[in-house]
């Protein structure tokens, strides 16, 4: 176990994100005590904080790094910031040489690493000037700022302008046919809660009404619509068919430029409710597998086939469907590198427009993670190498990186990339990860952005999660939505 230390400064939190790149094995203590301890002191002098790292095992020093950056003329607001960077810095470059581990991104815990590229080029800075900063100030690999550079250079062709005008809609439905594994969404297996569809649809239709509303008022236009959850194609050919014809009855939908609904579970699709969507024009769909191994679909608790999910690809290409995205995941239970490369491919075949390749991640409303101890995940050398076969892959899919994001208790602490034939990238996906527009939400579970730009300011409102209670109370949605709009409106 790994006693730290903290002396001059009480950023517990951070310093607990960083070391979880490294070790669980650690706890705060207030003194040096024998054993393995891992000490920092922060102190200010002169303009400059002045962060130092010590380990120690058994009272002797074993490493130490001393790290300072200026905060002259700062606001206190940036001081916190460059000094809890410096902190970081200090502690990793200790860290590394006491775990000697792979950490690509250097001291970054957030989920948007591109974020602070796109900041850098608003800022003005040339290519070279943004590799220099983001391995100075962050200590990230050069192939992870050559991957970041990228995929900013790339969404920046659809984000920018930025236009606070726009919006993003997204529609929850949070029903799934079972629960995966691994899930955290708000996903109620049909078997308990499908005889609450119906009353669901509903209910939605009045929030979308209420939205419409607020929507004209504010002179807002929608950009891009979204229907995911959940498993969408949970709905039944009539309730999806009342749903869609309420969107665009009730609201402007004559702009949006990108219309994509989660197909989803092969288990929930049928040629049906794929000729609803076509009918609606819907313009991209999602069809994930995760995996194309049916041993690891019956573990993670899918009831359906790998054929299922070919035949379901393939009869969507017959009904005209041209944009498809296929999900994966990575690191799996019991998955090695050859079932991996196996997934890719048998999705190479298919050939799909778009490729999400996600890292998994423990997350703590998981069965995953409440059963952790009966399986076998998968261990960092094998998941970097997944990383890496999955790229080689989509670059011969002629697929190209288009947006990132990371996720807390990710195995590797590595990425999830959405890949995309040119000409197919999912401009909803980009506007949600770099957070230059307001993203609407409806329904059960869904989280509303409201993105004030000018003010570098993101303001959450959130949906109650429980379908009966947003059954109950879905007028009260609509409300929470009306009062973050005119709180700000003054």
């Amino acid at each position: 176990m790994l006693g730290v230390v903290l002396k001059g400064h009480d950023y517990n939190y951070e310093v607990a994100e960083l070391l979880k790149l490294f070790t669980t094995q650690f706890k705060f203590v207030d003194s040096k005590d024998v054993g393995m301890i891992l000490e920092n002191t922060v102190i200010v002098y002169n303009d400059n904080v002045f962060s130092k790292t010590v380990y120690c095992e058994n009272y002797q020093v074993k490493f130490e790094h001393l790290d300072n950056r200026s905060i002259k003329g700062l606001t206190k607001q940036e001081v916190k910031k460059i000094t809890k960077e410096t902190i970081k810095r200090s502690m990793f470059n200790v860290l590394m040489k006491i775990f000697n581990s792979y950490v690509p991104w250097g001291i970054l815990t957030g989920i948007r690493p591109v974020k602070i590229v796109h900041k850098l080029l608003d800022n003005g800075l040339d290519d070279e000037s943004i590799r220099e900063n983001l391995k100075k100030n962050y200590l990230i690999s050069d192939e992870k700022i050559d991957l970041a550079l990228e995929i900013a250079k790339r969404e920046r062709l659809f984000i920018y302008p930025i236009d606070k005008n726009k919006i993003s809609l997204y529609v929850s439905i949070p029903f799934c046919p079972t629960r995966c594994l691994y899930c955290s969404f708000p996903a109620n297996p049909l078997k308990q809660f499908g005889h609450l569809k119906r009353e669901y649809v509903y209910k939605l239709i009045e929030e979308i009404k209420g939205l419409s509303k607020l929507l004209e008022e504010t002179n807002k236009e929608i950009e891009t619509l979204y229907i995911g959850g959940g498993t969408p194609t949970t709905l039944d050919e009539e309730e999806m068919d009342l749903l869609i014809n309420s969107l665009f009855k009730e609201l402007d939908l004559t702009k949006i430029k990108e219309f994509t609904v989660e197909a989803g579970r092969p288990d929930s699709i049928t040629r049906g409710k794929l000729e609803v969507l076509k009918k609606h024009n819907v313009t991209r769909i999602s069809i994930n597998p995760q995996t194309m191994n049916d041993s690891t679909l019956v573990k993670i608790g899918r009831e359906h086939k790998v054929s299922d999910i070919v035949d379901c690809f393939n009869m969507a290409r017959e009904l005209g469907f041209d944009n498809i995205n296929m999900d994966l995941i990575l690191g799996l239970m019991d998955e090695d590198l050859a079932m991996v490369e196996n997934t890719l491919k048998k999705i190479e075949k298919l050939s799909p427009e778009s490729l999400t390749v996600h890292t998994l991640a423990i997350k703590r409303a998981s069965n995953l993670k409440e059963n952790i101890d009966k399986y076998h995940l998968t261990q960092y050398e094998e998941m970097v190498k997944m990383i890496d076969l999955s790229m080689k892959y989509a670059k011969k899919m002629g697929l190209n990186p288009y947006y990132m994001y990371r996720q807390k208790h990710m195995l590797g602490n590595l990425e999830n990339i959405g890949y995309a034939k040119e000409g197919y990238e999912c401009i909803y996906n980009m506007q949600i990860m770099e957070e230059k527009q307001s993203n609407y939400a409806l329904g059960a579970g869904a989280i509303s952005k409201f993105v004030y730009v000018d003010e570098d300011r993101i303001e959450r409102v959130d949906n109650v999660k429980n379908v009966e209670q947003y059954i109950a109370r879905v007028q009260e949605m609509v409300d929470r939505k009306k009062e973050e709009v005119n709180k700000n409106a003054n």
